[in-house]
């Protein structure tokens, strides 16, 4: 049984443009997998259909999690949030509360499997405030679970977000840019994070990138998009400079350089099993 599964998948926006065209493919359990393009591509709309939350065009076409369809022909399933308490999406925007405390926020995880009274009241059992404090522990950021999101920095607040994941019990983890607006130092140890969750916790990760060097780094397989279409499917080592100028053209800049943030701040290198890591920040 495929994690993921997506058969003929399109989807075109009211002004014409297609931002999905006819996509098709398959993840299986315990991948990690980056979904690499440019800005425009079709990378977020594909993880949005992927999660439930944006219908494809109505034509014949599914998207299957787990082996369940979560939507068939243009249509969301009406099983959607059940289907999606196995589904972790972690937005670059973070997408926490800020005047809550960090451990609510990772709380927030648990709502969908807790009966329908706790979930009213927000009443959580002690044993899922320990969970969350685990959670938090694993992440590293255990120390602030009493402080407002909102004070937490970028870095902080996007390992609160895997947090949640691992506190709802998520077997498949969506990353929507998850490092792009971070510092080279904060996104190395959440790409480290979700290769730990990956290996560790055996969950199945896509995480759309642009930045090829940190795919390359941490993601075995690479699915590369360009104008709505998978233009490449295969081993990520395989995606040198010679073949990204064949996908992408003069598109294959933006993807090979690091932007003028990262080299007006200059080289910021981290380290990862005895080798200089760059990251390039977008």
């Amino acid at each position: 049984m495929d994690a993921i599964r997506i058969e003929r998948i399109s989807k075109t926006f009211a002004n014409g443009r297609k931002a999905l065209d006819e996509i098709g493919l398959r993840i299986e359990p315990g991948e990690m997998v980056a979904l690499i393009g440019a800005s425009g591509s079709g990378k977020s709309t594909l993880l949005r259909h992927i999660a439930g939350f944006t219908p494809a065009d109505p034509q014949p076409s599914h998207i299957e999690i787990l082996g369940r369809p979560i939507q068939r022909n243009g249509r969301i399933a009406r099983e959607v949030r059940s289907i999606r308490r196995d589904i972790g999406v972690v937005f670059q925007q973070f997408n926490l509360v800020n005047r809550l405390s960090v451990q609510t926020n990772v709380l927030i995880g648990a709502l969908a499997r807790m009966p329908f009274w706790r979930r009213l009241s927000g009443t959580f059992s002690r044993a899922e405030k320990q969970g969350s404090l685990e959670a938090l522990a694993e992440v590293g950021i255990a120390e602030h679970a009493q402080e407002r999101a909102g004070n937490l920095s970028g870095g902080q607040q996007q390992r609160a977000a895997l947090a949640r994941a691992l506190v709802q019990r998520a077997k498949i983890i969506l990353a929507d840019e998850p490092i792009a607006s971070l510092d080279p130092e904060s996104a190395r140890r959440v790409m480290d994070m979700l290769r730990t969750l990956n290996r560790e916790h055996r969950l199945t990760v896509l995480v759309s990138l642009h930045q090829i060097d940190i795919a390359m780094r941490y993601c075995p397989r690479a699915i590369a998009m360009r104008r709505g279409k998978i233009v490449y499917d295969g081993p990520s080592a395989a995606l040198t400079p010679e073949l990204l100028h064949r996908l992408y053209g003069v598109d294959a800049e933006a993807l090979l350089v690091p932007d003028a943030k990262a080299a007006s701040e200059g080289t910021q290198e981290g380290t990862h099993e005895g080798t200089p890591l760059r990251i390039a920040v977008s």
